[in-house]
């Protein structure tokens, strides 16, 4: 990957993250063009770093790296060929970097529809839009304008695609399911797949019938191979900002609230909610027809059975509060010494009551 960068174009991305502009802010000076981003331990002369985290301070006085962001109270001095630049926050700074290295590296698509792009005549397609090899677009789908569908995407029938959409390949937006603004799909989502509902009738599972839809409000993102699947009736929603990772599952009927993240391996079973700002981390799971209040915070391989008020960090399965399990994992842990103690104290009873010994005595002695 071809990553170049003048200390100029780097100060001028990073703007924003600065107090001022002013030497003070600069320390050294390099003339090379940067290159690469790496790590303070791993960087080379033609790389850029960061301090993000303080436990890596010792890192600094090492690295080769020639630019490195530096947050404003920190005190030093660059080496020969190396500059130090001050900025509010390292990690933010180097995040719009990296967005502006993304913007070179996978440029827009430029706006047309390849031949190999099967569109029904029906389809309503906005201005500038690029659609890409092997495409897919169904009856009476309406995509928005600057919409980009790259290779292998499929558009169901009567689905609504948004503004300035960005579908990654083999992405699937099924029958009716909509999607708002600015909402990027990536490779091998499935936005729609059928609900999984049965009953058992007479010792047989009986499918029912899934014929709601899913709608993905404005700026949300959805990671690689994860699924939303349609609702029984009515909608699966996914509110505004939310940000889903790769492999996750949401049930049918499911709503998250605004700018929630649910990450890898996370899923939710039919009909639960998320309230705004939730967040699920790795393989969290979410039992069906609950209610997760708003903030809340749901550890990695948490198994969430009851609802959940707002605010709260759960940790453990079953699920309890985050300082309630930590109590639980430190008495865990004296298990088998808490057994032996029993264990010797059970023998010494029993040896008192074979002697004819006082019971009471070898207790209190033990």
């Amino acid at each position: 990957m071809d990553i170049s960068l003048s200390l100029k174009e780097i100060e001028l991305i990073v703007l924003p993250e600065r107090r001022a502009l002013g030497a003070d802010l600069i320390e050294g000076s390099v003339p090379v063009v940067i290159s690469g981003v790496a790590a303070l331990d791993d960087a080379g002369p033609a790389d850029l770093s960061f301090l993000g985290n303080r436990k890596y301070t010792p890192f600094v006085a090492t690295t080769a790296a020639s630019v490195v962001l530096l947050p404003l109270d920190y005190e030093a001095t660059p080496k020969p060929r190396q500059v130090f630049l001050f900025v509010k926050d390292p990690s933010s700074a180097l995040a719009r970097i990296c967005e502006s290295v993304e913007k070179k590296l996978w440029p827009r698509p430029a706006p047309g529809t390849h031949p190999t792009a099967i569109i029904d005549p029906s389809a309503k397609l906005g201005a500038n839009l690029h659609i890409g090899p092997y495409c897919v677009i169904e009856a009476d789908a309406d995509i928005g304008d600057n919409t980009v569908l790259e290779a292998f995407c499929h558009i169901g029938r009567g689905a609504r695609v948004g503004r300035d959409n960005w579908f990654k390949p083999r992405v699937s937006v099924a029958e009716y399911c909509v999607t708002g603004d600015r909402v990027k799909l990536f490779i091998g989502a499935v936005i729609g797949g059928e609900g999984f509902g049965f009953e058992t009738v007479d010792g047989a599972h009986r499918k029912i019938a899934q014929i709601g839809n899913v709608v993905l409000e404005d700026d949300v993102e959805v990671g690689a191979n994860s699924t939303i699947d349609r609702a029984r009736f009515a909608t699966t929603r996914i509110g505004a900002g939310t940000k889903i990772d790769n492999l996750v599952q949401v049930g049918h009927n499911c709503r998250t609230g605004r700018h929630c993240i649910l990450v890898s391996q996370s899923g939710m079973a039919g009909s639960t909610i998320l309230e705004d700002y939730v967040m699920l981390a790795g393989q969290a799971g979410l039992a069906g027809h609950l209610r997760i209040g708003r903030g809340s915070q749901i550890a990695a391989q948490c198994g969430v059975m009851s609802d959940v008020p707002p605010g709260v960090v759960m940790m453990d399965s079953p699920a309890l509060p985050l300082q309630t399990a930590k109590r639980l994992i430190i008495l865990r842990r004296r298990l088998p010494e808490l057994f032996k103690r029993v264990s010797a104290l059970e023998s010494r009873m029993d040896a008192a009551k074979s002697d004819g010994g006082n019971q009471d005595t070898a207790i209190k002695k033990e």
